[in-house]
């Protein structure tokens, strides 16, 4: 299965604005991996906003 190129970009700048990984780092990941990434992200925002 090959994923839209525009969602990996989004994946991938993502993490890498997070984490700080380089590119070819997060290119490497299996698209389940990286998703749990942006998952994990999104739930540590979600609790950096309310305070947690």
């Amino acid at each position: 299965m090959t994923w839209p190129a525009e969602a990996i970009y989004d994946e991938v700048a993502y993490v890498a604005y997070h984490f700080g990984w380089a590119r070819e780092e997060i290119l490497d990941l299996e698209h389940a991996e990286r998703s749990r990434y942006v998952a994990q992200i999104d739930r540590l925002n979600g609790a950096r906003a309310q305070g947690g």
